[in-house]
């Protein structure tokens, strides 16, 4: 598999992941603070960051860096 499919591969993660992190919170599946949750977020963010930077898309590329550091800090505040 070449660079740029795996970052189009990592770009739709991120968006399934983020989409299931709201549907989950959304029937309450899950809690905003639990790991997983976060974890969805964090890593679900990451990939819109990947695809959003390679396709030099700025705008959602910073939105999801913050939206990274957020679900970071919220994992770190669950984990210590």
């Amino acid at each position: 598999m070449n660079k740029d499919k795996l970052i189009e591969l990592f770009g739709w993660y991120g968006t399934i992941t983020i989409i299931l992190a709201y549907a989950l919170i959304s029937f309450s599946l899950l809690a905003p603070t639990s790991l997983w949750y976060q974890l969805l977020n964090g890593t679900g963010a990451l990939g819109i960051v990947a695809v959003s930077f390679h396709k030099k898309t700025y705008q959602p590329c910073v939105l999801n860096i913050i939206w990274a550091i957020i679900a970071f800090i919220a994992i770190g505040k669950i984990v210590f």
